[in-house]
């Protein structure tokens, strides 16, 4: 199918006895309140009067939209957009449960209640810096990621340096039984704190992959070589007894790097692997995909404190930053993104092509531990953007149709694409959403940080618009409107098509939640 004509709507470590004791999360008053600022705000960058130039001709040319206007395709549906509000940080991941949507903030997280997609309520808002509070969500738990150095483990931290050792980084626990009053319960330090998290469910117990990166000799708690991941146990009746229980190493080797891509000049553009970036697990399947800056890795949890890498692949001419991983259905396929230039830059347009800042496909051929991924194609969006955009692969989603592979996803500046990639080799957009520039005469970071398909709509976090809900209209995608969730964390995959539970009936909670069920 082609793509349809646009339609123009133009570190300290904080004791288990201190939280269980009770350090709660700061609840955020109706009207806003002031946030602690933090690294990773949207900065402006100088654009070049050339750059500049070109923006304007291309918006004065429609090749893109005019400042903050909507373009769309015709099967693609803007339902809502809810503003920031009390949070002005950026707005990051997102995470799903029931009739509620949990989204991550640089500043902290919100709660949405989405039983009217067309008009979600705030139920909640959760004031606790410390980017990228990347979030998931597994029973009465959400986890809340801290990848900047702060000056504790509680909700009223600072930034502080990391190369004092009194500084933190990690995970942090919160009680979201009532989800109008979260509780924080209990934190974990891990080593060069936790970019992401992945939940790894497993009856009464909930294991956290953490991914961080980029070690310094002169960080006493992120020292080189830093080769693995951090793995957490949480007991889901007393999340104050969460710790590490395992390192394991993933690119073992010799140095004080290990022995993943080393990167420049050796592999120039590249960048060098000393940890991972994201990692998607398929728990039905015991399998796990790991995106590790400069390699893409496939490997066995069945053992889910010991994972065991399977294949380990690299793409030294076009791949600058291996940044996420998402399994089709089945897991014949693996999907990695690359985050050309850090999120931050333009790199959807014509200078940089088709093929960088792009997601890579790759079959899984073979079986068990004898598994390949063998690449097949490269997708990226078919639409240039502005010099004052950012815009490259970022956080998507499988769109549950059996017997398709059906995806959405977000590409900050450059919108969500709906696209399908059944033919491993001949990738396709079928659908789109996006916005004009923030800015024509400066580049400002923002865009839709991740776009994901829940129980039938697509909710976006636009770093800086704020929460967007969609909805697809199309023969292609409609088997989907079926299929319901109890539970999505999108980098713990579902299955969607499996109607097997394995839960043993003594768990309080279990690897059930996640499955899927195709209403009729």
């Amino acid at each position: 199918m082609t793509l349809l004509h646009t339609t123009r709507v133009r570190r300290r470590r904080l004791g288990v006895a201190a939280a269980a004791a009770g350090l709660l999360a700061t609840l955020l008053a109706a009207g806003p309140a002031a946030a602690i600022p933090d690294p990773g705000d949207p900065v402006e960058k100088e654009v070049t009067s050339s750059q500049l130039a070109k923006t304007r001709s291309a918006i004065q040319s429609g090749d893109i939209p005019g400042v903050d206007e909507i373009v769309r395709s015709k099967n693609v549906e803007h339902l809502t957009n809810i503003p920031k509000d009390a949070l002005k940080g950026i707005n990051s991941d997102l995470a799903f449960q029931g009739k509620y949507a949990f989204a991550g903030n640089y500043d902290g997280f919100r709660i949405f209640d989405i039983s009217n997609p067309k008009s979600p309520k705030t139920v909640s808002q959760v004031l606790c810096p410390g980017s990228q509070n990347d979030i998931s969500v597994s029973g009465n738990l959400l986890f809340l990621s801290t990848d900047s150095s702060r000056s504790d483990s509680s909700c009223a931290s600072t930034s502080q340096s990391g190369a004092i050792k009194a500084s933190w980084e990690g995970m942090k626990i919160f009680d979201i039984s009532d989800k109008r009053n979260p509780k924080y319960v209990a934190a974990v330090e891990t080593a060069c704190g936790s970019h992401t998290n992945t939940l790894v469910p497993d009856g009464r117990n909930v294991y956290i992959y953490v991914s961080s990166y980029s070690p310094n000799a002169a960080l006493p708690d992120c020292q080189p070589p830093h080769d693995g991941i951090s793995i957490i146990k949480v007991p889901r009746k007393a999340p104050q007894q969460a710790k590490v229980v395992q390192f394991p190493v993933l690119f073992p080797g010799e140095g004080p790097d290990g022995g993943g891509n080393p990167g420049g000049p050796t592999n120039p553009g590249v960048s060098k692997t000393t940890g991972c970036h994201d990692i998607t697990v398929l728990p039905s399947k015991d399998l796990a995909a790991g995106a590790c800056m400069g390699d893409g890795i496939l490997f066995s949890i069945k053992d889910p404190e010991r994972p065991k890498v399977i294949d380990r692949v690299q793409d030294n001419v076009n791949f600058a930053f291996w940044h996420s991983a998402t399994f089709n259905q089945g897991a014949k396929k693996v999907v990695f993104t690359d985050e050309l230039g850090g999120g931050g830059s333009p790199t959807c347009n014509a200078e940089i092509g088709p093929k960088r800042g792009a997601n890579g496909i790759y079959d899984i051929v073979g079986k068990g531990d004898r598994s390949k991924l063998v690449f097949r194609s490269y997708y990226k969006i078919p639409r240039h953007q502005g010099a004052t955009e950012n815009c490259v692969a970022h956080n998507g989603s499988i769109i549950p149709v059996k017997g398709k592979d059906l995806m959405v996803q977000a590409w900050y500046q450059g919108g969500i694409s709906v696209w399908d990639f059944t033919n491993s080799s001949r990738p396709q957009e079928i659908g789109y959403f996006e916005r004009g520039p923030i800015s024509a005469t400066q580049s400002i970071s923002g865009g839709s940080w991740s776009a994901y398909y829940y129980n039938g709509y697509v909710y976006s976090n636009d770093m800086e618009k704020g929460f967007d809900v969609l909805k697809i209209n199309d023969r292609r995608t409609d088997p989907a409107k079926r299929v319901k969730l109890d539970e999505l964390n999108v980098q713990t995959q579902p299955d969607y098509f499996d109607d097997d539970d394995d839960d043993d009936d003594d768990d309080d909670d279990d690897r059930g939640h996640g499955h899927g069920h195709d209403r009729d």
